[in-house]
């Protein structure tokens, strides 16, 4: 539920992102994001009030989908469109450097809870502290957003009159698919590789770490950590070699080599030993960076600043569905029935859609934030 509702939350904050401006939506999905997790972690129990439990459960999930299809598009644009142009990239990436210390913090508290807790106490409380400790994050992170300015770009296009080429869009979402469907396809055919690379090694190395191959809970949780951080790795890579090579060529070799790599990884997990399910996590989670580093700065520089939230986060989202959601949900049936190589095979199919949505997307390096439209015509 909370990958469907993503979409949705794109549409909601990419319109009143392009309509109000970024810095008010990005407060908003902060408070809403914080929000929903901390009231997860106080959460009553099932015996306390019943059905109530994870029915609120789910609706804090849903809250949280919507917050995060808002987020990361919302703030990487932000990011891109208050950075010089020539160092986009490495601007952009601290934005992008989130998702890899995510991964990074979320196994190192787990870690840090369960070391000194028994799994009983782990399953009682001591699930809550992380969820309730993201408060502190929350309030850190309401701080920075309050006391930055508005994107100057964004307040350069409202101040021109529309009937001169700028000037808020009256329904963002409708005016994009106008002017630029086809780059918001190939967008979100790009954006699945790395989300299925990302959300297999958060979720679906864990679980079959600690079920198939029968690793302990602190070993797999260590494994996260470390592939965490080579996440983070990729992105520097990716983000700061596709401001001296274009975010073509970056995207290009990332998704190319993903292809490649779908084939191998399963059927070399299935029998792995420690050190190389830690390898083969880090690797795969090492590919998802080397996309998302030249992917989100790409996101604003291919769409006008009218509609630029609205178009990148839908885009973004939706290949987020495809690839965050899906191969973790028919990972285990399909290779129980078919074998590993059967899902290599799938997500090598779904790496290969991201492949040729990077041979479609143009080179946007240099381009001019404020009118995007006009630098994609040929000159008189």
């Amino acid at each position: 539920m909370a990958f469907v509702a993503r979409p949705v939350g794109a549409l909601i904050f990419g319109h009143f992102g392009d309509r109000l401006g970024r810095k008010r939506m990005l407060v908003t999905t902060l408070l809403l994001m914080g929000g929903a997790t901390v009231v997860v972690g106080a959460m009553p129990t099932a015996d306390q009030i019943g059905v109530t439990a994870p029915i609120l459960i789910v609706a804090m999930r849903i809250v949280q989908g919507i917050a995060a299809g808002g987020e990361l598009a919302g703030a990487a644009l932000f990011s891109t469109e208050s950075a010089p142009t020539e160092r986009r990239g490495f601007w952009t990436m601290f934005t992008s450097l989130g998702g890899g210390f995510s991964i990074v913090l979320a196994n190192a508290t787990l870690l840090a809870v369960g070391a000194g807790l028994s799994d009983e106490q782990f399953a009682s409380f001591g699930w809550r502290i992380p969820f309730l400790a993201s408060a502190l994050l929350v309030v850190v992170g309401l701080y920075i957003r309050l006391k930055i300015d508005e994107s100057p770009v964004f307040e350069a296009e409202v101040t021109v009159e529309s009937g001169r080429g700028g000037g808020k869009s009256k329904l963002p979402f409708i005016e994009a698919w106008r002017h630029q469907p086809r780059h918001m396809l190939l967008v979100a055919g790009v954006s699945i590789m790395q989300a299925a690379f990302t959300y297999l090694g958060a979720t679906y190395f864990a679980n079959l770490g600690t079920g198939q191959l029968g690793l302990t809970r602190n070993t797999v949780l260590g494994a996260g950590v470390a592939g965490g951080l080579c996440w983070a790795l990729g992105v520097v890579i990716g983000a700061t070699a596709s401001d001296r090579f274009g975010r073509r060529p970056v995207l290009l070799t990332a998704t190319a080599g993903a292809v490649v790599w779908a084939l191998l990884v399963f059927s070399l997990l299935e029998s792995a030993s420690a050190g190389e399910y830690l390898l083969l996590l880090c690797v795969t989670l090492l590919f998802a960076g080397l996309e998302i580093g030249p992917i989100n700065v790409m996101l604003s520089e291919l769409f006008d600043t009218r509609y630029r939230y609205t178009a990148s986060a839908f885009a973004y989202n939706i290949g987020l569905v495809i690839g965050g959601a899906v191969p973790p949900l028919i990972g285990a049936s399909m290779t129980a029935a078919y074998g590993a190589f059967s899902f290599g095979l799938f997500l090598a199919f779904l790496c290969l859609i991201s492949l040729l949505g990077a041979i479609g997307l143009p080179e946007t390096r240099g381009r001019d934030l404020s009118n995007v439209l006009a630098s994609r015509r040929p000159a008189p």
